[in-house]
């Protein structure tokens, strides 16, 4: 399989075209060796590519990559990050925002299926369209139960403002940088919100608002949707992915 038909298949799979978004979706280096081996990974860096070279990866899928709606000299890191991957044959593909919001494949939705909660629905808008996923627990469950289960399914420590019910009626997710959307989480009835980092601000409105916040990591958090995408390729290609595990410790 090529890159360019590799990359098109994804640009259909994740609606790249439907979403608008900061970052440059889709194919963002191009290389000429057929693809066997994907890697797979949160961020672009030059220690991600270092690594792909020593896999022998083809193929690079990341959710953070290289370019985010802004031109930008190719000098310093992103020369070396780019030279890296021309040198080495490795294309690079990057989805952002469409790895965040897709029903099956996305980061909001993929929490469920790790960490056996209940069937969730939307919660979180974000131009116009539905961002993370709510849950309902019926009976509540126990907050210290759900840092459990984000801590056996993530393999974290999450950071944990506890501020709210100690059991848990709703809850929603959102990865990443998710905090922003506790006026939202207020608003849909929930008391708890999980997502990746704290914002400084945030902590003050959670606690004057009762709200319990369970910090998992923006990087954690993120690493759900390139693996999904990477069972995907495998069961229908038959390609070898290899996830590339760099924690930020964020």
């Amino acid at each position: 399989m090529e890159s360019r038909e590799l990359a098109e298949y994804l640009d259909e799979l994740l609606n790249v075209s439907g979403i608008e978004d900061a970052s440059l979706n889709g194919l963002q280096v191009e290389n000429t060796r057929d693809v066997k081996i994907v890697g797979l990974a949160v961020d672009i860096s030059q220690d991600v590519i270092r690594k792909a070279c020593d896999m022998h990866v083809d193929f690079l899928i990341v959710h953070h990559g290289l370019f985010w709606g802004k031109s930008e000299a190719i000098t310093g890191a992103m020369y070396q990050r780019i030279r890296l991957m021309i040198v080495n044959d490795i294309a690079l593909y990057a989805a952002h925002l469409p790895l965040d919001v897709h029903p099956e494949f996305g980061n909001n939705v993929q929490i469920r299926e790790i960490t056996k909660w209940p069937a969730t629905v939307n919660f979180g808008e974000f131009q116009g369209m539905p961002l993370g996923t709510a849950v309902t627990f019926d009976p509540p469950r126990a907050l210290n139960k759900i840092v459990d289960d984000l801590r056996r399914s993530l393999k974290v420590e999450p950071q944990v403002w506890n501020f709210g019910p100690a059991s848990v009626k709703k809850l929603g997710f959102i990865s990443g940088s998710g905090i922003g959307f506790m006026d939202q989480a207020l608003d849909a009835g929930l008391d708890t919100l999980v997502t990746g980092e704290p914002k400084h601000s945030a902590y003050w409105e959670a606690r004057e608002a009762g709200m319990n916040v369970v910090l998992a990591g923006h990087y954690a958090t993120e690493t759900l949707g390139v693996k999904a995408v990477g069972r995907h390729l495998e069961e229908k290609f038959k390609l070898e992915t290899i996830f590339i595990d760099l924690p930020t410790g964020y």
